[in-house]
C-alpha cells in the first residue's frame, strides 16, 4: 500500500519481454492496456470469466492466454507485473493484497491510491516513448502526452539527436492535397529531410513548413519532357543520397498508385541505395469521399476499379480492357482522365454501358478549391467543356454517384 500519496511516483520503464504479466478482468480497461503489453513482448495471462470481443480475439490468435474464471488466490505467482481491472471491488482488493505480499507491481483501475504502480499516458514515435504522470488528473496527462507527441511528429518540438542519424531516402505519399491528410510518418520524415523533391500534385502547403536549410527541388519543372523528367528525378535522388543527405521524394496520393514510385525505387536499388516507401492516402478513394461519394455502398456497389485515363481507349499504348470494364456493375474511378473523358465515355457506351450512367468529376479534391461537376456518360464531354473542368480531377462512374451522406439520392 502506498504510504504517502502526495509523494511523486518514481518513473521507470519496465522491460517485460518474456516475463509473466497477469491481467485480472477482460473488460474495456484490459482491451485498452493489453496491446501495449503484447507489443512489449510480455507473457500475458488473462484471468476473467468473460471478455470483450476484441480481448477474446487476442486470445484466439494466441497473443495472450485466457483462463475463463474468476480470480483465485495464487494467480499472481511468478508474475512481474499485474493489472487489476475487474468490476468486483472485493476481487480487486484481494488481488491487490496478493500483489503486495508477493512484491509484484500492481496497477488498479478502480483505486489508483491503493495501487503500487500507475499507468502513465503513453505515446510512441520512432523509438521514443513519452510517458506522462500527473497524479490524479489523467485527462491532463493525456493532453500533455498528446502535445509532446504531436510536436515530435510535426517537428515543432525540437529534439535533436545526439547520436549520428543515418541519411535516408524516402518515397512519401503526400495524400490527395490537403496537408492534414499526409501520414504521421510522412510528416515526420519531411521534418528530418535535407532535400525534398516535390511533385506538383503533392501537398504544397507542407513545403512552407520546412526549415530554411532544406533544399526543395520542383520535380514538375525538370526540363526535357516527361520521360526525361523522370530520369532526372531518379538521378537527383541518387546524387543527393550519395552525398549523405536525407532525401524525401514527396509525391501526390500514394507513391505506387500511378505515381511512378516503383521506377524510382528500382533506380535507387540499381544504384545500391536502399529506400523507405511511406504509403499515402490515394486520391482514388479519398477525393470521392471528400465529395460525399462512397466508392462502395451496401446494395449499390460491391467493388470498385481504379483506372488510369492518361491515354485514350483507342491509343495503341493503352493497357486497359475497356470492354470488360463496361460490363462491371460496381464503381469505376478514373485518374488523369479529364482530357480523355469524352473518348472514355464513348468506349464504355460502345461496349454496353448505359449512357445514362451517372458520373461525377471532383476537381482539386480535399483542397479549398474543390468542386464537383455531375454528368452522365452521355453528357460528360459537353459538361467538361461547359464547366471548364481541369486537372487534377478524379472521375467517378456508377450508381454510387447518386448517394449522399444524408442517405438521400442526388
Amino acid at each position: 500500500m502506498v504510504e504517502n500519496a502526495e509523494q511523486p511516483a518514481y518513473p521507470v520503464g519496465l522491460r517485460l519481454s518474456g516475463r509473466r504479466v497477469v491481467v485480472i478482468g477482460g473488460g474495456q480497461v484490459a482491451q485498452r492496456r493489453l496491446p501495449a503489453l503484447i507489443a512489449a513482448g510480455a507473457d500475458v495471462t488473462l484471468v476473467s470469466p468473460s471478455a470483450t470481443a476484441s480481448v477474446e480475439a487476442m486470445a484466439e490468435t494466441g497473443e495472450i492466454r485466457w483462463e475463463r474464471r474468476r480470480y483465485e488466490e495464487g494467480d499472481l505467482a511468478d508474475a512481474w507485473y499485474v493489472l487489476v481491472a475487474t468490476t468486483d471491488p472485493e476481487a480487486n482488493a484481494r488481488a491487490s493484497a496478493e500483489a503486495e505480499r508477493t512484491r509484484t507491481w500492481c496497477v488498479r483501475s478502480d483505486d489508483a491510491e491503493a495501487a503500487t504502480a500507475w499507468t502513465p499516458a503513453t505515446g510512441r514515435i520512432e523509438g521514443v516513448t513519452v510517458a506522462v504522470l500527473t497524479g490524479n488528473d489523467p485527462r491532463r496527462s493525456a493532453a500533455v502526452r498528446d502535445a509532446i507527441v504531436e510536436g515530435l511528429r510535426d517537428g515543432t518540438l525540437a529534439a535533436p539527436q545526439h547520436r549520428s542519424r543515418a541519411p535516408f531516402v524516402a518515397l512519401v505519399g503526400g495524400g490527395p492535397g490537403d496537408p492534414d491528410l499526409i501520414t504521421v510518418r510522412g510528416r515526420r520524415l519531411l521534418a528530418e529531410a535535407d532535400v525534398v523533391i516535390a511533385d506538383r500534385l503533392g501537398p504544397r502547403d507542407l513545403l512552407d513548413e520546412l526549415p530554411p536549410h532544406v533544399e526543395v527541388i520542383d520535380a514538375a519543372k525538370i526540363p526535357y519532357g516527361r520521360y526525361m523528367a523522370q530520369e532526372a528525378i531518379n538521378q537527383a535522388l541518387i546524387e543527393h543520397a550519395r552525398q549523405g543527405r536525407s532525401v524525401v521524394r514527396l509525391k501526390g496520393g500514394d507513391p505506387f498508385v500511378f505515381g511512378r514510385g516503383m521506377e524510382e525505387a528500382q533506380a535507387l536499388a540499381e544504384a545500391g541505395i536502399p529506400c523507405t516507401v511511406v504509403p499515402g492516402i490515394s486520391s482514388s478513394i479519398s477525393v470521392p469521399g471528400a465529395a460525399g461519394i462512397p466508392v462502395t455502398h451496401r446494395g449499390v456497389a460491391h467493388e470498385f476499379t481504379v483506372v488510369s485515363g492518361h491515354v485514350a481507349p483507342d491509343d495503341p499504348r493503352s493497357l486497359v480492357d475497356w470492354a470488360s470494364l463496361a460490363k462491371l456493375r460496381g464503381t469505376l474511378v478514373i485518374l488523369m482522365g479529364v482530357d480523355k473523358i469524352g473518348k472514355i465515355a464513348e468506349a464504355l457506351v460502345a461496349h454496353g454501358k448505359d449512357p445514362a450512367t451517372p458520373l461525377a468529376l471532383v476537381q482539386e479534391g480535399t483542397t479549398a478549391a474543390q468542386r464537383r461537376v455531375d454528368a452522365t456518360l452521355a453528357t460528360v464531354a459537353e459538361r467538361v467543356r461547359a464547366e471548364d473542368v481541369r486537372p487534377p480531377a478524379v472521375i467517378v462512374i456508377g450508381p454510387v454517384v447518386r448517394e449522399a451522406p444524408d442517405g438521400h439520392r442526388r
